[in-house]
């Protein structure tokens, strides 16, 4: 997306890093991202395509107010002249704070823990924030172009969102999310305890039950992530009833939520952040599962939490 000449001179004149050393790292499917070192200091180049500029620069604001509020987020640091985005070659480009730590995996119940337990503290710091740009839950579009692309895709994905809708969703606890909490998100400094939350690409509102959800997606599904939901839980974010009552669903809704993302990037060949086309593909046959699955025990599989 950016030339290795281009990014060098934006480092050295907006943040006035004239002699960093870069290295690619390109770790996510939506970005390109690079390690930039300089000295004993560390931060995180991150470029979106030009279309996600909006998004991307809600995402800065969440994280900024998140670290404000002692939550490690990767916050953007300002150039000389206070933005958080510049153009480079009209791509937009932040630098980002290195987190320290090691991510998580979500295998084992202490990471599952510290998972649900640090999720809950995100939410709690971000209620009432207001974040300028921001964009309101959600996005999928049973009637979508892209939905075509399979015999099963859009009616799965409409069966999906009647569901979530089924939920009434102004009676849930609304708030800013992370959108896909993945546990390498999630960055552990085992030498101060301390959790932190990267990879914020977007300022939404929505329900919070969407974020935990997908963390208990990413575990495996309720029936592995006791530890996690009881974590979550422990915090007193979201009411018990409210996730007894609606997990299930937001559950399956985001399976849908994955089908609508590879539907659409096999449709546009988007290969961003992957080796291939059969990662796309993979990506969407996992959905299918899920979908399938989350779709025939959705009114008995609960919490875990029996």
């Amino acid at each position: 997306m950016i030339s290795d000449v281009r990014l060098r001179r934006c480092l050295a004149e907006s943040w006035g890093l004239t002699t960093a050393s870069i290295e690619v790292h390109n770790g996510g499917m939506n970005s390109a991202t690079w390690f930039v070192d300089h000295g004993d200091k560390r931060w995180v180049a991150k470029a979106v395509a030009p279309a996600s500029a909006r998004s991307f620069a809600a995402g800065l604001a969440v994280a900024a107010a998140l670290e404000a509020a002692g939550v490690p987020a990767g916050a953007p640091v300002a150039t000389g002249r206070g933005e958080y985005v510049v153009e480079a070659g009209g791509v937009p480009l932040a630098l980002l704070t290195w987190v320290p730590g090691a991510e998580l995996s979500g295998v084992g119940p202490g990471d599952q823990r510290m998972i649900g337990g640090t999720l809950a503290r995100v939410h709690r710091a971000l209620l009432d924030v207001p974040v300028p740009g921001g964009e309101r839950f959600h996005w999928v579009d049973p009637r979508g172009e892209h939905l075509g692309i399979r015999p099963w895709v859009r009616g799965a994905v409409a069966a999906a969102v009647s569901a979530y809708d089924g939920l009434d969703p102004g009676t849930l606890t609304w708030g800013l999310l992370h959108t896909d909490p993945a546990p390498e998100a999630f960055r552990l400094d085992r030498a101060t305890g301390v959790c932190g939350l990267i990879d914020w690409s977007t300022g939404m509102t929505g329900p919070l039950l969407y974020d935990l959800a997908s963390a208990v997606m990413y575990a495996g599904g309720p029936g592995h992530a006791r530890p996690l939901i009881e974590a979550y839980l422990g915090q007193g974010v979201v009411p018990r009833a409210e996730v007894e009552r609606g997990l299930a669903v937001m559950l399956r809704f985001r399976w849908a939520v994955q089908a609508d993302y590879f539907a659409r990037r096999i449709v546009l060949g988007d290969l961003t952040g992957i080796a291939g086309a059969g990662e796309n593909e993979a990506g969407l046959a996992d959905a299918r599962a899920g979908l399938a699955w989350s779709g025939s025990t959705a009114g008995s599989i609960g919490t875990g939490l029996g």
